[in-house]
């Protein structure tokens, strides 16, 4: 880090460690972590103002009415102080920055977010940046001391999942995933269903949606006024600025970065993060990964990789679901005792019927509901207990997209170590698969 930087940001961190100071105490300086400070609030900083956080996490933070941009119902939280926001794009921080203002009062605009964590004002950060710079945020974000919400799927690869698991642990962080289906009672009964063994022994799970990513092709045009584009691309290769990647202003839909491998997984990593992640939990696999990745037979097929785990089960890649759409997201659970299908338009059914729609009885399994992954991150900061998606819930079921995705983009089987985070007798592929050549001075942090 240059000498001049590093002056810069000590400047702006004391300027605004000396105006925000006044005004709210964070919970770390009254007696270490997990003590609220006397006002109650947690205090926060926003890491990429992109569609998701202006749509969906900013209302919900700063919310003082039951439903969020989104139309998701949630519960208000008084006890928030947001600070400051952060992003490349000077369109999008201040509009985000407009929007703390009006409901909260002073917030600080960033264009670098090591300026968000170098304040130490800041308890906790939520990051929904692209999804090549999470783990890069989230590592120094714990070992600034931060608690940690990031937006799904949580890595692009699965050396980064492993390391953000250790930078939690080490630093002792509060850490949520962007999964809200562990919220959902819909999702959370399907869980109960599972665990109290009404579809008996589970072999298969079949998930309905989008496809992998591809490289990236797109043409040079003129650079979008306000944007600093080379911190965009941070670790990954250098390449002309085009507007899918970092759209004019303000993003008002879902952003499209996500095709391409670069930067993102693709539709099969995105909705992967919500609909593996439910069958992982569904199957208390939170806490391992596949042990074996079968591509499908077909070279040019993008549905059908097989991940198949120690137990024996697998977790399928179906067809069905639009490639970068929305809608026909589902997941199937094959059982010795029935089917159970859960989407998110018709709910849960079962083959037989009778599977789902018989209530639960008093000795089968009850799921504790939470208000939100939002709140429940809140809640978990003040208590220091572990939220609903952990980090490494969130690393397992990002791991589950990233393995399928290198099936299909090498048309070759692997055998994984869930334990060690590498391939099985596979030098190659411990070379080439477990990270990408990273670009200057980006990096992977040590934790």
């Amino acid at each position: 880090m240059k000498t001049t930087d590093m002056s810069r940001r000590q400047f702006i961190h004391g300027a605004a460690a000396a105006i925000t100071a006044p005004l709210i105490i964070p919970a770390s300086v009254l007696g270490g972590a997990g003590r609220a400070a006397p006002s109650d609030r947690v205090t926060l900083g926003f890491i990429g103002m992109g569609w998701i956080c202006l749509r969906r996490h900013v209302p919900i933070f700063l919310a003082d009415d039951p439903a969020d941009g989104g139309g998701h119902e949630h519960t208000p939280m008084p006890d928030v102080q947001v600070l400051a926001v952060c992003d490349v794009d000077v369109n999008r921080r201040e509009a985000a920055k407009e929007m703390v203002e009006e409901a909260q009062g002073e917030c600080v605009a960033y264009n670098d977010f090591r300026d968000v964590l170098e304040r130490d004002d800041i308890d906790g950060v939520v990051i929904a940046t692209p999804d090549h710079w999470h783990a890069i945020a989230v590592i120094e974000a714990c070992k600034a001391g931060k608690d940690v919400f990031c937006e799904k799927p949580l890595t692009l690869t699965l050396r980064e999942a492993q390391r953000c698991i250790e930078a939690v642990r080490m630093h002792e962080r509060v850490f949520q995933t962007g999964t809200q289906r562990r919220a959902s009672s819909r999702f959370c009964h399907m869980v109960e269903l599972i665990r109290s063994g009404r579809l008996g022994d589970i072999h298969k799970v079949e998930v309905s949606i989008g496809d992998p990513s591809y490289w990236c092709d797109l043409p040079e045009e003129p650079m979008e006024p306000g944007l600093d584009w080379d911190l965009w691309l941070g670790p990954a290769p250098e390449r002309p600025y085009h507007p899918i990647l970092s759209p004019s202003g303000v993003i008002h839909e879902p952003p499209q970065w996500r095709r391409y491998r670069e930067y993102a997984g693709g539709r099969h990593a995105d909705l992967g993060a919500h609909l593996y992640d439910v069958a992982q939990w569904a199957l208390d696999l939170d806490h391992t990964s596949p042990v074996e990745i079968i591509p499908p037979a077909d070279p040019e097929a993008v549905r059908g990789v097989r991940c198949r785990y120690e137990t024996g089960v697998e977790f399928v890649h179906a067809p069905g679901a639009s490639a970068w759409g929305p809608g026909n997201e589902i997941v199937v659970f094959h059982g010795s005792a029935g089917t159970l299908t859960v989407d998110r338009s018709a709910g849960l059914r079962s083959d037989p019927p009778e599977l789902a729609e018989q209530p639960l009885s008093d000795d089968e399994v009850f799921l504790e509901r939470v208000p939100g992954i939002n709140r429940n991150w809140l809640d978990c900061i003040k208590s220091r207990e572990t939220p609903v998606a952990d980090v490494e819930a969130g690393a397992r079921n990002a791991a589950i997209a990233i393995l399928g995705n290198l099936g299909y983009w090498n048309r070759r089987s692997f055998r994984f170590d869930p334990e060690n985070w590498r391939f099985v007798d596979d030098a190659e592929a411990n070379t080439m698969c477990l990270d990408y050549v990273r670009r200057d001075p980006w990096q992977l942090p040590e934790v």
